[in-house]
């Protein structure tokens, strides 16, 4: 049984794996326990299942999962969790972003009784003023909305205990916010600050829609404000066809010829519908 699992998830990744598992190597080498590296394909087009299928075959450490098709990196990381056996399980991205040298720190805090501990961003490195901005304004903006307090400037890599990782994996939910809910499942968790790298090489592969799609599924999965404002204009909505009703009524017994209430009785049932959705 592994002391340390890593699950790296990995999408299009063939320029960086070779230099990710060297790095990964050179830190799994110096931990004092077994250790086991997951890699899971999320459906690459490249040539990363044949690297890390070579990977397989030259280090016994090395484990994977290959998906038919790009599920998402979310899901990637949930598949890798379910599949880590270690006490300690670290997740971390391919692109090298986030640095392999830095987890025996991780584990050191690990070590002090943190059961969640999460990488914290004090300076992301190459990325443009728009997309930092877009960072900073949606974790603030997160954090009003919701009850759960989610660690701003983090991301998935981290640290986790194996009790941590059952219970996550005991989780229903099949859209998931990781970073949600690692802080929704408590435990005793703090941070490790560090400078974030620019990509090691490729493009990168959270595009401006995939991030927009991971901040809707954040707003509507932690706060209750969506479901909220769909209920008021449910509300808004069935008032309005209860007055446009009672006009409808008016019309038809003081002015019975009037062609008005056919165009009303459909907008009725169009407000109705739409307060009953």
């Amino acid at each position: 049984m592994p002391k340390y699992s890593l699950v790296v998830p990995i999408y299009n990744e063939e320029e960086n794996i070779p230099e990710m598992y060297r790095r990964l190597s050179a830190v799994m080498d110096r931990l004092d326990r077994r250790s086991e590296l997951i890699l899971v394909n999320d459906g690459s087009r490249d040539r990363s299942l044949q690297l890390i299928r070579d990977l397989y075959r030259q280090d016994n450490r090395v484990c994977y999962l290959s998906f038919a098709r790009n599920f998402g990196h979310q899901v990637a990381v949930s598949a890798g969790l379910q599949y880590a056996r270690g006490e300690a399980v670290m997740v971390l991205d391919a692109d090298l972003q986030d640095p392999p040298e830095l987890i025996p720190y991780l584990i050191d805090l690990w070590q002090q009784g943190f059961e969640v501990v999460y990488a914290q961003r004090r300076r992301r490195k190459e990325e443009n003023w728009f997309k930092r901005l877009c960072a900073y304004t949606f974790y603030r903006f997160l954090n009003y909305l919701t009850d759960t307090k989610i660690p701003p400037d983090t991301g998935d890599f981290c640290l986790m205990d194996r009790q941590v990782v059952d219970v996550l994996n005991s989780m229903p939910e099949r859209d998931r916010y990781l970073r949600g809910l690692r802080a929704w499942v408590g435990f005793r968790q703090t941070a490790f600050l560090f400078d974030r790298d620019p990509r090691f090489a490729g493009e990168v592969k959270y595009t401006f829609r995939k991030s927009l799609a991971l901040a809707i599924n954040a707003l509507v999965s932690f706060s209750k404000v969506p479901l909220r404002i769909a209920t008021y204009l449910g509300l808004v909505a069935a008032a309005i066809a209860l007055f446009m009703a009672i006009l409808v009524f008016y019309w038809r017994v003081f002015y019975p010829g009037s062609p008005l209430t056919g165009y009303a009785a459909i907008l009725i049932a169009i407000f109705f519908l739409g307060a009953v959705q």
